[in-house]
């Protein structure tokens, strides 16, 4: 398990109405290169935490929700647009937050690339982290 700090992470959407808070470990952190992701957030990439839902909260407005697919809610901020978290059924007890919505992303550290086989051919990266094909191997 991955832990940014032992006391509490925030982030924020652009315009600052969503806002967020948690505290304690994270279960994993990931760039993801599948499709849906970056069509979500029109990058070729987009990077993940992992947090459990029980030191979740959301502090400021709540965010709208997007039903992506079946068991698949993306949230954004409803005035800027933001992507802000990532909710799945196959993904009980846990929200996927997006790394560059907190509000020291320098903190965040990816242990791996997920979805590799999806990447755009013309984004390489250069760094020495694990890749899986999908999320679980």
């Amino acid at each position: 398990m991955t832990c940014m700090n032992e006391g509490q992470t925030t982030g924020r959407c652009l315009c600052g109405a969503v806002r967020f808070a948690f505290e304690g470990p994270l279960n994993w952190t990931c760039h993801c290169h599948c499709e849906s992701c970056r069509r979500a957030t029109s990058s070729p990439m987009t990077s993940f935490l992992g947090v459990p839902l029980q030191t979740f909260r959301w502090t400021g407005e709540a965010p709208k929700v997007f039903r992506s697919s079946p068991g698949v809610e993306r949230l954004f901020c409803g005035k800027c647009g933001s992507q802000m978290a990532f909710l799945a059924e196959h993904y009980p007890g846990e929200i996927h937050l997006y790394a560059a919505s907190l509000d020291d992303p320098e903190a965040f550290e990816a242990e791996m690339h997920v979805h590799h086989e999806e990447r755009l051919a013309w984004f390489e990266t250069t760094d020495n982290l694990p890749r899986k094909v999908g999320f679980a191997d």
